[in-house]
């Protein structure tokens, strides 16, 4: 009890930084949990939340019967599970490549620049990508065009989107990935690419035996934070870049819950495929925070 008072004594000021933080949180995301009562109602508006009719587990019960809810999270699980794979693979190589630069200007103006798309919302970024990509005047069809190719409707096409999808979210957010593999890298001991060129070893056995081992706890621990997000195929993206020709393929989870929602008032019905969804990913992130603990020895707290 003395230790835990001479903490608290010592530590006030912190506590007191909290409370913003706090109340933020309080007001902004748990008061609104009392809207999880829709799931259970047929919600009317103007009969407001605590007036609408009771239902049960009937809005659970349709989820389940939907004729394309498999199809939906299907989408949502090979979006989201090759975001991110791919949010891996294509930070950690251009960490690398990036860390073998020895001028460092170049190095700087280079992670600068593959950085600067991060702070970009998708509604900039969507119009920049369709320019790209249309199929009349788009600078991608016009060089597919200069080879002989046909025009493709990348953004109209089901077998196309989904990699749309992921290419587009690398670019976006590579950059941010770089940067947290660049810091990993610098906690490498440089004794050790000493000693292994007096053995012989070039830059690639370099990278394979010294650089990927000493990067391998970030690695291990990004993993296993992002499967938290497997159901989060990235709302804001798709909603700015799909249309229904592309549902078959692109209609994920949260733009189901959208449409629903919001475009054809089915309130009850969208809170319920959403706590669902909310439920499932808190017992992902409670498992990925244990995955971390274990195999990365990353705590929270």
């Amino acid at each position: 009890m003395v230790q835990l008072t001479r903490r608290m004594r010592r530590e006030w000021p912190l506590h007191i930084m909290l409370i913003p933080g706090l109340a933020f949180i309080i007001i902004f995301s748990y008061v609104p949990m009392v809207g999880i009562l829709m799931a259970f109602e047929k919600y009317i508006p103007t009969k407001g939340l605590f007036g609408s009719p009771m239902v049960g587990w009937k809005n659970f019960k349709f989820l389940m019967d939907y004729p394309d809810i498999s199809r939906i999270v299907f989408n949502t699980l090979y979006i989201a599970t090759m975001k991110i794979i791919a949010g891996l693979i294509v930070p950690i190589t251009v960490a690398i490549l990036l860390n073998e630069l020895r001028k460092e200007w170049v190095k700087r103006t280079f992670q600068t620049m593959v950085y600067l798309p991060h702070f970009l919302s998708w509604v900039l970024l969507s119009g920049i990508v369709i320019d790209v990509l249309s199929p009349s005047t788009g600078i991608l069809n016009e060089i597919l065009g200069l080879v002989g190719i046909k025009p493709v409707f990348f953004l109209g096409d089901n077998q196309w989107f989904p990699y749309i999808m992921v290419i587009t979210d690398v670019w976006k957010e590579f950059g941010f990935g770089t940067i947290i593999y660049l810091a990993a890298l610098t906690n490498i001991n440089p004794s050790l690419y000493e000693a292994s060129e007096i053995d012989g070893a070039g830059r690639w056995k370099q990278t394979l035996h010294i650089t990927l081992p000493g990067m391998m706890p970030i690695i291990v621990l990004m993993l296993t934070l992002n499967i938290g997000n497997v159901l989060n195929a990235g709302f804001d993206q798709i909603f700015n870049l799909y249309s229904p020709q592309v549902y078959e393929s692109g209609d994920v989870i949260d733009t189901f819950v959208y449409r629903m929602g919001i475009e054809q008032a089915q309130y009850g019905f969208a809170t319920a495929v959403g706590l669902l969804k909310s439920i499932v990913s808190f017992i992902l992130i409670s498992a990925s925070y244990v995955l971390a603990y274990r195999v990365a020895n990353y705590r929270i707290f």
